[in-house]
């Protein structure tokens, strides 16, 4: 299948970029919502940031259990039966009488998005090996990027007509979409002769391996580490952008909207340029890249200055999470074919359950402090960074003395 060129390849990565938006469509398209939520509910600001928390776990363990899942039944039934799911999480999101409910319903609506998420990352190892692994996921990241421009700008276009809870019926009909879609245009990638036996101990010995690989472990903490910041920046910039730089639901959407051209720019220069600078190379820039931007932005903070220049090196680090994302995920999945369901789990895994732990953290000092935020964010690239140069490239000096 890695001959797949021309019309069949863009209609591929269109209709699996197209189940890879439902993951930033469910996190982002309600931030600008966050300070009438807050009014609404008549709650904290901490509890309203709980809610994108408890997204971010379903996310996670939902892929956890929906990689395994699609290795052992395919990629198309699991899907269709998560999507469903996802349509009636986001009706109860739109109607929760209270903030509890409404908590407890987005960790459902998150678990049912993993399917998206998980599961067309799966189909691209199905389909492709090699640089044009790389190449391909670098395709299928530019239309999955247009969720991060497109959703908070929908999101303030649909509170400008109605309250919050308009955008979880739009959400709604985005999971009804994407069940159409999958439905009438999505072919099975996984035979049933390359599935996996349906066997909990060998489910389990599958993640084992993973986890004891240190070049896997290391380039899926690498990314983990980065995005669980990106999960950081989410949460808090609402809050910055809206009470400290009083700008309108409408401007923070096309600020945030900006930064989806910087995870563009990144993950194309990847596919773009991976036939003269390799993966490891670009990873290596992508890192350094977000460290220089997340000590900037740091500073940034702690002097209180003007917007841009805030606004400016969030975007560099923005741009610097499409280029480690697209080649950590190439990297670390590309010898994992026979257990590929898995391997995207433990890949799309490890970034939720690290942002949701990072995620509350920004509003420790309350609504009016953006310091946690930048903390966080500049942490989280400097252990990036450790992961990566710890274990992976520990891992690579390993096997070539060993050689």
């Amino acid at each position: 299948m890695n001959k797949l060129s021309g019309t069949k390849r863009l209609q591929l990565a269109l209709l699996l970029g197209s189940l890879g938006l439902l993951g930033p469509f469910t996190i982002d398209m309600y931030l600008p919502s966050f300070p009438t939520i807050v009014e609404d509910y008549q709650t904290e600001a901490s509890l309203v940031q709980i809610s994108l928390t408890t997204c971010l776990l379903g996310l996670g363990l939902g892929q956890l259990i929906i990689g395994p899942m699609s290795d052992v039944q395919g990629r198309r039934k699991p899907l269709l039966i998560f999507l469903i799911l996802y349509l009636l999480a986001s009706l109860t999101c739109s109607f929760a009488p209270n903030i509890y409910t409404f908590i407890a319903s987005r960790f459902v609506q998150g678990f049912a998005a993993a399917g998206g998420l998980v599961i067309s990352r799966a189909v691209v190892r199905d389909v492709y090996s090699g640089k044009e692994l790389t190449k391909f996921f670098s395709l299928l990241m530019l239309v999955g990027n247009l969720g991060p421009i497109v959703a908070p700008i929908v999101g303030g276009g649909v509170l400008a007509f109605t309250n919050w809870s308009g955008v979880f019926v739009v959400l709604a009909g985005v999971g009804l979409i994407l069940f159409l879609i999958v439905t009438f245009k999505m072919e099975e990638t996984l035979p049933k002769e390359n599935r996996v036996p349906s066997n909990f101990k060998q489910v389990v010995s599958n993640f084992g391996s993973l986890l004891k690989d240190r070049q896997f472990t290391g380039y899926a903490l690498t990314q983990g580490f980065m995005i669980a910041g990106i999960f950081a920046y989410v949460s808090g910039i609402p809050f910055v952008y809206q009470n400290i730089y009083g700008v309108s639901p409408q401007v923070f959407s096309v600020l945030f909207g900006i930064n989806g051209i910087a995870l563009i720019i990144g993950t194309q220069s990847v596919g773009r340029l991976t036939d003269y600078i390799s993966e490891k190379t670009f990873l290596k820039i992508g890192l350094i890249l977000s460290n220089t931007a997340g000590a900037l932005l740091l500073i940034a903070l702690l002097l209180k200055a003007p917007l841009i220049l805030v606004a400016i090196p969030i975007f560099f680090l923005v741009a610097s999470i499409g280029i480690i994302s697209t080649t950590s995920f190439a990297l670390a999945i590309e010898t994992q074919g026979h257990i590929a369901g898995s391997a995207s789990a433990l890949l799309g895994l490890l970034p939720f359950v690290l942002g949701s732990l990072t995620a509350p953290l920004v509003g420790i000092a309350g609504e009016y402090n953006a310091i946690p935020m930048g903390v966080v964010i500049f942490s989280a690239s400097f252990l990036a960074f450790l992961s990566y140069y710890g274990l992976v490239r520990k891992s690579s000096a390993s096997i070539q003395t060993a050689k």
